[in-house]
């Protein structure tokens, strides 16, 4: 495969397997399935590769089959923001796919990735149809609402043992991010993009809560022991008060 051919010119129909990796599928009839596998296209990103750029118009809605994308966008004093990743199973932009407005962020592989996309059309298509749709974009605004403002307080948190915890948990999201299930396949180094911190201070912080009985690290990523504390970090709050 020709790494000079753009993302898109790289595209191809997904496989049996890639298909079973999206968690909207089963939710539709056997007509709306026909006419949407039809429209899925799938395409392998490297890793710094853009699948959406801001201000381009949107002509997809995507998701992550495998890999890892972050979500950001450059202030007025040209810094980088990360607002979230995003993990296998997660699709995103629909806000934007809906108002088929240009892109407000980027996003961008941090490592090979395998992403989906559906034509825009055919994603309003399925709105104007099927039920089963409409319940998974309604479930997907209202968690993505609920993440974005936690976002907005972990970006305000000065405990970066906390805003590992809180970041590591917005990964877990079952709804968001179906792909994931217990094991997060994530490097120290791409976390450390993610949260806004160093790989040694994003180190500290995942010693803590392993001692801490939260997550176990294992090769090559981390397994979550109990969700609800790492989404509270109450014991973690109350140490360093």
């Amino acid at each position: 495969m020709s790494t000079d051919l753009t993302l898109h010119q790289r595209r191809r129909p997904p496989t049996t397997g890639e298909l079973h990796g999206i968690p909207w599928l089963p939710m539709l009839q056997p007509a709306e399935r026909e006419r949407a596998v039809a429209q899925l296209r799938v395409s392998e990103a490297a890793p710094g590769d853009y699948v959406c750029r801001v201000g381009k118009p949107v002509t997809y809605w995507f998701g992550v089959v495998e890999g890892l994308l972050k979500m950001s966008a450059d202030n007025a004093q040209g810094q980088t923001m990360t607002f979230t990743g995003l993990p296998p199973g997660g699709w995103f932009g629909e806000g934007t796919a809906l108002k088929r407005e240009p892109y407000r962020y980027n996003i961008q592989a941090l490592r090979k990735s395998v992403v989906a996309g559906l034509t825009v059309d055919t994603f309003h298509w399925l709105l104007d149809h099927s039920i089963g749709f409409n319940r998974f974009v309604m479930n997907q605004l209202n968690e993505r609402l609920a993440q974005f403002i936690a976002a907005r307080e972990i970006d305000r948190m000065v405990n970066p043992d906390v805003r590992v915890a809180r970041s590591l948990a917005a990964l877990f999201n079952p709804v968001l991010y179906p792909g994931v299930g217990e094991i997060l396949r994530i490097t120290q180094q791409e976390l450390a993009y993610l949260v806004g911190l160093s790989r040694q201070r994003v180190n500290e912080a995942l010693t803590a809560l392993q001692a801490q009985g939260t997550i176990r690290v294992e090769y090559g990523g981390l397994r979550v022991l109990d969700l609800a504390a790492l989404r509270s970090s109450i014991s973690l709050s109350k140490k360093n008060l």
